[in-house]
């Protein structure tokens, strides 16, 4: 099994350092770390999920790929053509990638096509999500009449919290909230179609889009575990939660425990480290149709 790597310190200058991934600056460019860090509960867990980053990275780059007509931030991500600064540190292999500066837009662009997390909590309480209606008596993990964009705000710390379309307007503007809703659906629509012939639902995910040059370019990660909630489609059933594909063994297993969801976390049994990097493996093999070496 790969180590893990949960920490970094490179002789860049640091951008940011978020619960999953470090960006450093590099030249004119912005260097994304992806670490084997995992959090749940918004709260950074002490032991790593081995080749997390990897595989996160990975499954990004398939899907800029899959969809290379939409522009995105990627600059590079083949290691061995990083530049020879970057090159030193042979353990970011395979968990890094390149991508441009831009100016990123402060809103989580989130397409539903099932109801399930906090918009089945706010179905069941208001009968809407975000401001949109939904015929009555729909049940967990239904299959909505069409997908829907559910915006969020992007909290510093704690959960992004659900705004409607309108209230992204009055953040980002009219015009670009328009756009960014179509890209999102778009997006959204096409990976689902791919996924389900791969055995995968994608019940939700969420996209970021940034501004280069007075162009909307997508960044940030590509409809992972981390940021999608991905279904088996055999182990669909309307009506229950199917298992998904990404740290939900991590929050059942926290669940379980006496653990009061302050830092910091109890640490994590073995078994429960194997499942979960066993389903971010699935998840990659299903969907790129590559074994995960």
């Amino acid at each position: 099994m790969n180590d893990i790597i949960t920490e970094t310190s490179l002789p860049f200058p640091l951008r940011a350092r978020g619960k999953v991934r470090d960006v450093y600056e590099v030249g004119d460019d912005l260097l994304f770390v992806a670490t084997d860090r995992v959090s749940a509960f918004d709260v950074v867990l002490g032991a790593g999920i081995p080749s997390k980053g990897t595989l996160l990275t990975r499954i990004s780059d398939f899907w800029f790929d899959k969809f290379s007509d939409i522009e995105n931030h990627r600059v590079e991500s083949d290691f061995d053509q990083m530049p020879a600064e970057v090159r030193n540190f042979e353990f970011l292999r395979g968990r890094t990638m390149l991508v441009r500066r831009c100016e990123v837009i402060p809103v989580e662009c989130v397409a539903r096509g099932y109801l399930a997390g906090s918009g089945l909590k706010e179905y069941q309480q208001t009968g809407s999500v975000c401001g949109i209606e939904l015929p009555r008596g729909l049940r967990a993990a239904t299959r909505l009449p069409e997908p829907i964009f559910t915006p969020a705000t992007k909290e510093a710390s704690g959960h992004d919290q659900n705004i409607a379309f309108e209230q992204m307007a009055e953040i980002v503007g009219r015009s670009l909230a328009a756009t960014l809703r179509t890209m999102t659906l778009d997006i959204y629509r096409r990976a689902e179609e791919y996924a389900a012939g791969r055995g995968i639902i994608i019940a939700d995910t969420k996209f970021e889009f940034g501004i280069l040059e007075d162009r909307v370019i997508w960044i940030d990660e590509a409809l992972t575990p981390d940021s999608s909630r991905f279904w088996p489609a055999a182990e669909y059933s309307e009506g229950s939660s199917p298992p998904s594909f990404d740290k939900q063994f991590i929050r059942d297993w926290l669940e379980s425990t006496s653990w009061d969801k302050t830092p910091p976390a109890p640490e994590l049994p073995d078994v429960i480290v194997d499942r979960t990097r066993a389903k971010y493996i699935q998840a990659y093999e299903w969907l790129t149709g590559k074994a995960f070496e």
